[in-house]
């Protein structure tokens, strides 16, 4: 498979492992609404064979957000640059710089671990361990769980206990043979214990037996513990970057 399919490839199943409640389409440009403060959930998003001048797609994704009452954003990767030049004309911000990271399902690490939960669904006790430490308010829950119930395709919920809670949580999706995993939370109180890599690895396990070709993830790029842990698992293959461009709502 050539770069930019893998690349293109990459960004479809990102997107439908992490499902938006409400989206439209603007000159090949997917936007994307579901409320809280998840950003890809709530942003613009480039698709392939977009054809829209940058200045029409900015204005439709503007009066797409004002609409709802939020700030525009745009996810901008690396592969889909052409809206930056307009986005710093018109005074837009960037933030949440992050990697997109590639590998054989062959190179990565990972086994079925009877430590591991797997489920098709998660319970109660992942929602918990999830929301434990993220600070999300009542509508956020609502909406998390939400999208959790209406991802679609091959899916597993990944847990392990320590001391009688969930401790570390992972979610998983294969979408034409490749993992994409998702989620990755381990409280701080067991971190340092090696609990996240024997997660992702549970769900890398069950992706291989489930019949995942490779794996890929997104990671923050200054969130240094993820992307070692990443690594050392054998998420070793960079293949584009992305960030956002926001621009407030004035007061």
């Amino acid at each position: 498979m050539r770069d930019d399919d893998l690349n293109w490839k990459m960004e479809e199943v990102c997107l439908q492992a992490w499902p938006a409640a409400a989206e439209t389409m603007a000159d090949g440009w997917l936007l994307r609404r579901s409320g809280g403060r998840i950003r890809r959930a709530n942003s613009a998003n480039p698709l392939r064979g977009r054809r829209g001048t940058p200045e029409a797609v900015i204005d439709a994704a503007e009066a797409f957000y004002a609409g709802h009452g939020q700030a525009p954003l745009f996810r901008i990767p690396d592969i889909a640059p052409e809206l930056e030049s307009e986005l710093d004309r018109r005074g837009y911000d960037r933030e949440g710089g992050t990697i997109h990271l590639h590998a054989d399902i062959d190179r990565l690490s990972g086994t079925a671990d009877h430590g591991v939960r797997v489920s098709s669904t998660p319970d109660e006790g992942w929602f918990e361990a999830r929301f434990r430490g993220g600070g999300y308010d009542e509508a956020e829950r609502r909406i998390f769980r939400g999208m959790t119930g209406s991802i679609q395709g091959e899916k597993a919920f990944v847990s392990a206990e320590r001391e009688g809670i969930v401790a570390s949580i992972a979610y998983g999706v294969i979408r034409d043979g490749l993992l994409v995993v998702e989620s990755v939370e381990t409280d701080a109180r067991f971190r340092q214990q090696g609990l996240g890599r024997k997660t992702v690895g549970g769900l890398i396990g069950w992706a291989r037996e489930a019949g995942a070709k490779a794996g890929c993830l997104q990671v923050v790029v200054d969130n240094a513990p993820a992307r070692a842990l990443y690594a050392s698992l054998g998420f070793s293959r960079e293949l584009y970057r992305y960030h956002y461009r926001r621009k407030t709502i004035a007061a």
